[in-house]
């Protein structure tokens, strides 16, 4: 049974080189309030989703919210909420692949919110809402102002000047054989004339200097905006869906169904440009994520002025 009401608790919450290292964090009670615990990521736009989520719950019910972040990966979220130490997090459809459940296999992207919409209920137990508007996957992306000049919208216009274009990835993606370069080389018939692995980020700053002129990067990255990227669309679906989503625990949805009216309004109205925008808010321009946040959430008018808990 969920223990929403307030107490100490633990959670345990660091992965680091591949060895999970328990750390304790105590949360406090706050009075005779409920307190509902929110999970996150480390990466911004986990953070930014969880401070939505805590205001406008504080604004529209009696419960308090209290945010946990920089858990160390997806797969430790969910074992916290299975253990009830989080209640709720952002959550990517394509966590479907990650062995939870049997699953059909499938890259259509509705298909897959589906499945682990009725998966992740059925199996452990989670309300799955719909999507928040974006997904966070992997995205080829140029220069735009090459972009303009040769009119690339979707990868397979670059094709047919592959050999003369200089490519920069995740060293990562490129060792791997079902989802990396190999796999996507003969998906799309493409061979690039160089291919240039190496750290993610050094990836931006080298276009960004025009050392290469193709780079695979995050969709909802601040750096797309920061190097004046435009993305290009996966047109042959080669990358697996992954659209964000609310999820809560089952008897948090039942128990206080005005959890899910409060977030309610975010679902469906986050599209990749915002998503891209207010991460870049916090990572470039350095606001923090509850006033990117706040602000996002009173200029869209769903959260009062001057009111916020």
């Amino acid at each position: 049974m969920i223990q929403i009401k307030a107490s100490a608790k633990k959670v345990t919450a660091l992965l680091l080189s591949g060895v999970l290292v328990a750390t304790t964090l105590l949360l406090s009670g706050c009075g005779k309030e409920e307190q509902i615990v929110i999970g996150t990521q480390t990466f911004t736009e986990s953070k930014i989703m969880a401070e939505m989520y805590k205001a406008l719950i504080e604004q529209q019910t009696d419960l308090e919210a209290k945010i946990i972040p920089d858990l160390a990966a997806s797969a430790v979220i969910i074992n916290a909420m299975k253990k009830n130490e989080v209640h709720m997090a952002t959550l990517y459809s394509g966590e479907l692949f990650n062995n939870h459940f049997p699953i059909e296999e499938t890259k259509d992207r509705q298909e897959v919110l589906k499945q682990a919409q009725a998966g992740f209920d059925k199996y452990l137990g989670f309300t799955w809402m719909d999507s928040l508007g974006f997904e966070n996957t992997y995205a080829f992306t140029v220069r735009s102002q090459l972009a303009d000049e040769r009119g690339y919208e979707r990868i397979s216009d670059v094709v047919k000047d592959a050999g003369n274009l200089r490519l920069g990835v995740d060293t990562t993606w490129m060792e791997r054989t079902n989802d990396g370069y190999p796999a996507f080389r003969k998906a799309y018939n493409v061979e690039f004339g160089q291919a240039f692995p190496m750290e993610q980020s050094l990836v931006y700053e080298a276009v960004g200097n025009n050392q290469v002129d193709i780079v695979l990067a995050y969709s909802t990255d601040s750096r797309i905006k920061a190097y004046d990227l435009k993305t290009l669309e996966d047109d042959k679906q080669f990358f697996p869906p992954y659209d964000a989503s609310p999820v809560l625990l089952n008897e948090l949805a039942q128990k206080h169904p005005e959890v899910v009216q409060a977030i309610q309004p975010l679902i469906g109205t986050v599209n990749e440009q915002t998503m891209i925008d207010l991460n870049y808010k916090v990572d470039i321009e350095k606001k923090s994520e509850r006033e990117v946040a706040i602000e996002y959430l009173q200029q869209q008018g769903l959260l009062e002025k001057n009111n916020e808990k």
